[in-house]
């Protein structure tokens, strides 16, 4: 593998890969037309850099959404895969294999929790959660907040708040959403009927919103209270993103269940439902399964993740720099920052959509959540420099 400076210092026709125009074209033609992209062929990464098909450099301050937490393409993550390609990719889980197991074992330690199932996905591992909590109370009420994201596949939309994304697809089994951060609507909301509180400690895709940790405490005592499972959705916050391994820290509330995914394994896909308590015990031989869930290749790269977070210790560099962006970002004037660590929302006085156009020529890639929100959410890689080379952007596009 090439290293960095020579990355760095190839020529822009290095990068060249086809022509951008006539790809559109034929992705037209062939793919359904679900996403809204930006108009970029990108076609190389490292570390918090990519560069298009023209050889042009962007900083990439939305990490494929909450998912390079290591950088893109990190030489120690490369490296597992390409070794663990050599030997075994794929058996079933028909089979034990060696990787799944390490990495379980890794993340209970990591969490607390005591039980794992892998899946595929963020929304596989809410889809999972909701099986296990009916599998063990028997009931199927799940209470969520508004704003909330738990995925698009029909029971995880049945939990995500926004009705655009639920309209077209019902009739769902609907989750009952009360207001975020509001112990008494969700006090309410609980009754005896009720199987599962589903929340985000923090909700990105709403536009970053932090829960207070009195809404969390609060709300693992209502669920004790009615005998209802508390679930964790730490899809976009895990594995150092809010600056603790796990947003759950922050308040140091443990919940029955968690679901995670996006940075677990450095890019490629893999979930994870994890379950402490009763709720560890409430799936047996056959309720619940996947063909490719925790295999040996995604494993490994898990792996390597975990070890890369640790030793290059990302989690205290997302506390730093997330509280030297948020420093940064108050040149800008805006209506209100939020955040923790390196996942930091910002409002302000500007057609955000537009402004993310703008930052892409300039060569910052942005995420909007809405109108007047901003989500930055980049790789824990990144530094000062690139930072401050954002804010900068994103001040020149104002």
């Amino acid at each position: 593998m090439k290293k960095q400076s020579q990355i760095l210092a190839m020529q822009p026709e290095a990068f060249s890969m086809t022509d951008k125009n006539d790809l559109k074209k034929r992705e037209a033609e062939a793919i359904f037309q679900t996403y809204g992209r930006q108009d970029v062929l990108l076609v190389r990464g490292l570390g918090a850099r990519v560069w298009d098909s023209d050889g042009k450099e962007y900083l990439d301050f939305v990490a494929g959404i909450a998912v390079n937490n290591v950088g893109h393409c990190h030489p120690r993550v490369v490296e597992a895969i390409q070794r663990q390609a050599e030997r075994l990719i794929h058996t079933s889980n028909l089979y034990y294999t060696e990787n799944q197991v390490l990495l379980a074992e890794q993340l209970k330690q990591l969490t607390g929790m005591e039980k794992a199932y892998f899946c595929n996905s963020g929304a596989e591992s809410v889809e999972a959660a909701l099986k296990l909590v009916r599998r063990l109370t028997g009931r199927s009420r799940i209470v969520a907040a508004e704003r909330a994201f738990h995925g698009r596949t029909l029971g995880a939309l049945g939990a995500t708040y926004k009705s655009a994304y639920r309209e077209p697809f019902r009739p769902l089994a609907e989750a009952a959403f009360v207001p975020y951060n509001d112990i008494e609507a969700l006090k309410a909301a609980v009754t005896a009927d009720t199987a599962a509180v589903m929340l985000e400690p923090v909700q990105g895709e709403a536009g970053v919103y932090v829960a207070d940790s009195e809404y969390l405490l609060a709300a693992r005592q209502i669920c004790d209270d009615k005998k209802a499972l508390l679930i964790f959705d730490e899809v976009q916050t895990g594995f150092g993103r809010t600056g603790k391994w796990f947003a759950k820290e922050h308040s140091g509330v443990m919940p029955d269940i968690m679901c995670l995914a996006k940075a677990l394994a450095g890019g490629l896909p893999m979930g994870a439902m994890l379950a402490c308590g009763p709720a560890a015990s409430g799936f047996s031989k056959g309720d619940h399964g996947s063909t490719f869930a925790g295999g040996a290749l995604v494993s490994a790269a898990a792996l390597a993740v975990i070890d890369v977070i640790r030793e290059e210790r990302l989690v205290e560099r997302s506390a730093e720099m997330g509280a030297y962006l948020r420093e940064r970002l108050k040149a800008l004037s805006p209506r209100q920052i939020r955040g923790l660590g390196l996942m930091v929302g910002v409002d302000l006085d500007a057609d955000c959509k537009a402004l993310v156009e703008k930052a892409l020529a300039r060569g910052a890639i942005l995420n909007n959540t809405a109108e007047h929100t901003l989500r930055l959410i980049p790789p824990l890689v990144a530094g000062k420099g690139e930072i401050d080379q954002v804010v900068k952007i994103i001040g020149d596009s104002l």
